[in-house]
């Protein structure tokens, strides 16, 4: 078993971030997730927020790990259970894959918290324990895909802000949409007033 662990600090606050990490698919840096079913959404007693997903992802596996571990399906599903908690402002998440389970476990992470130094920060901590079973050379393959999912880590930070940047872009056109709506009105009242 491999464990594989990461840290990174967001320019956006915790809400801004929570926002973008539940909108994070589809996204063009990682194609390879191309479905994203939403099957429970409910608010407990104490307000949190609990998502259980299901993700539809190609797996980009190396032909070399396909060729080992006799993969010839790379198509995965992943479930993904989530929690929101306003209150102590935490965004946990955890996913695991459900297919080809009997050879790859991949039991991923997520925790973003505001900065404790900066609240227009936010800290994302990522582990991701891989377990490759059944298989000669397991330790290679499992390292093979620490780097892989090191790598998707980097691609997956791009993609918040790329969502980021377009639920800005969003937020811009309504509020340039109400102000020249609420001045349109202004200005016509004045014409009729001449």
């Amino acid at each position: 078993m491999k464990i594989w662990t990461s840290e990174h600090i967001f320019n956006h606050p915790w809400e801004t971030v929570t926002k973008a990490a539940m909108q994070k698919y589809p996204n063009p840096m990682n194609p390879s997730v191309f479905g994203v079913d939403v099957l429970d959404r409910c608010v407990d007693p104490q307000g949190r927020l609990h998502s259980h997903r299901l993700l539809s992802a190609e797996w980009g596996l190396p032909s070399i790990v396909k060729a080992l571990i006799g993969a010839t399906r790379t198509r995965t599903y992943i479930q993904e259970h989530s929690v929101v908690d306003p209150e102590e402002r935490t965004f946990e998440l955890k996913s695991t894959n459900i297919t080809c389970t009997n050879l790859v476990s991949v039991d991923e992470r997520l925790t973003y918290r505001p900065h404790p130094q900066d609240p227009e920060k936010t800290v994302l901590t990522q582990e991701a324990l891989i377990s490759v079973k059944g298989v000669s050379l397991s330790s290679y393959l499992e390292g093979v895909m620490e780097t892989s999912i090191s790598a998707n880590a980097g691609k997956g930070r791009e993609a918040m802000e790329w969502v980021i940047r377009r639920l800005n872009a969003e937020i811009e056109e309504l509020a340039a949409t109400a102000r020249g709506t609420i001045r349109a009105p202004m200005a016509a009242a004045a014409v009729s007033e001449k």
